[in-house]
């Protein structure tokens, strides 16, 4: 098999996320299986070369896993021609600059969501992209979960007949940092350096709800701030000013309604950190992050209201589990291949820029529903 060099310039992984899922589980993990095969006897060898502000930071994550290339110049690395593409894990307050100098640069890009602060450059990017005739994709993950990719199987059978309803759970308990270190960067709950869970969790919840269910065609959101103070990195307080919480309800088209609860200020009672509950006229469902379980039309219980006599029925045990089928790899690799055939391969692929535009969209529209007070609809965006 012929192997074929990919240089692929990753800014941001430093961070939790661009470090772990997409470096180790992904980029690094293509290489330990010896590369993507494209089919035709070729196999991509991916090479990243790190990018980032902080030099020692930079330098130890490179010798832990023996990458030979990086840098804090992305100016240099974006002008090296044997650069194919760049990969975007930054805050996202910096995204915006980096991916139109990469565009300019004639470098295919994939990008972590959001891809803006606001939808006018989020839309902007698609654009240029476009017109500079680029491959680009941007991070769905949570469409290559086990537990969604159960349930998108169930869509595709007709399971549900007429979806009626679609109820989301998310969020756990992020501690504050005083006596707990927080799990969570700081600057995720101050407004002013693009904190906030709308901007984090709606563009998540738009492409889940349009892919799966419809297009969300109307969005009422209420937003909170629960807990006001908090404690950073170095131990000092600050003031929390951005969104903890939000509660969304959504009008999709073709008349189902998803209803979908974010929180960094809950303690989890459910069984994964997020949970979908979708309810049709022949069947229901209930998918997480790995597991989904359904219950049939043919197969409802009768249960009655009565509040003076004690359950006798556990109800969760009334649920078939659905099984695996096959088998299930990290959702951020999977997707990763699918991005590099697309580049590669020249295989079809549909979760570009303006798909990460219509998400900027939808947490644009759900921080000014909240702060006005109503429902706002959404427009349709088109290429």
């Amino acid at each position: 098999m012929t192997r074929k060099t990919v240089r692929i310039a990753m800014n941001g992984v430093t961070g939790r996320m661009g470090h772990r899922q997409h470096l180790v589980r992904s980029i690094l993990a293509l290489r330990e299986q010896g590369g993507l095969d494209l089919g035709d006897g070729t196999a991509l060898w991916p090479e990243p070369v790190l990018v980032g502000r902080r030099e020692h930071a930079l330098e130890a994550l490179a010798g832990r896993h023996g990458i030979e290339h990086w840098s804090t110049d992305l100016d240099a690395v974006l002008a090296d021609p044997s650069v194919d593409i760049y990969f975007d894990a930054q805050v996202t307050s910096a995204r915006e600059e980096a991916l139109t100098k990469a565009i300019a640069a004639g470098k295919h890009v994939y990008t972590e969501k959001p891809t803006a602060t606001g939808l006018d450059g989020a839309l902007r990017l698609a654009r240029l992209a476009d017109e500079a005739g680029i491959r680009h994709g941007v991070v769905q993950d949570k469409l290559f979960l086990p537990g969604l990719l159960k349930l998108k199987r169930l869509i595709d059978g007709g399971f549900f007949g007429r979806v009626l309803s679609v109820r989301g759970e998310f969020g756990y308990w992020v501690f504050e940092g005083d006596w707990q270190s927080a799990q969570r960067p700081s600057w995720n709950y101050r407004a002013e350096d693009g904190g906030g869970i709308v901007v984090d969790m709606f563009p998540h919840w738009e492409y889940v709800l349009h892919e799966l269910f419809g297009r969300v065609k109307s969005v009422q959101a209420l937003t909170a701030t629960h807990v006001p103070q908090r404690w950073d990195e170095r131990n000092k307080p600050y003031d929390a000013t951005a969104d903890d919480a939000a509660y969304g309800i959504f009008e999709l088209e073709g008349g189902a309604v998803a209803q979908i609860n974010s929180s960094w200020a809950v303690r989890v009672n459910r069984d994964e950190l997020v949970e979908f509950q979708v309810d049709g006229t022949e069947g229901s469902a209930v998918a997480g992050l790995r597991t989904c379980r359904v219950q049939h039309r043919s197969a409802t219980p009768k249960p009655v209201w009565d509040p003076d006599v004690p359950a006798t029925e556990v109800f969760r045990d009334q649920w078939q589990e659905v099984p695996d089928n096959t088998g299930f790899d990290n959702g951020f690799k999977a997707q990763w291949e699918l991005f590099l055939k697309h580049v590669y391969a020249d295989a079809p692929y549909h979760w570009d820029l303006l798909a990460g535009a219509r998400g900027v969209q939808l947490a644009e529209l759900g921080l000014r529903s909240s702060a006005e007070g109503r429902r706002l609809d959404v427009p349709e965006i088109a290429r």
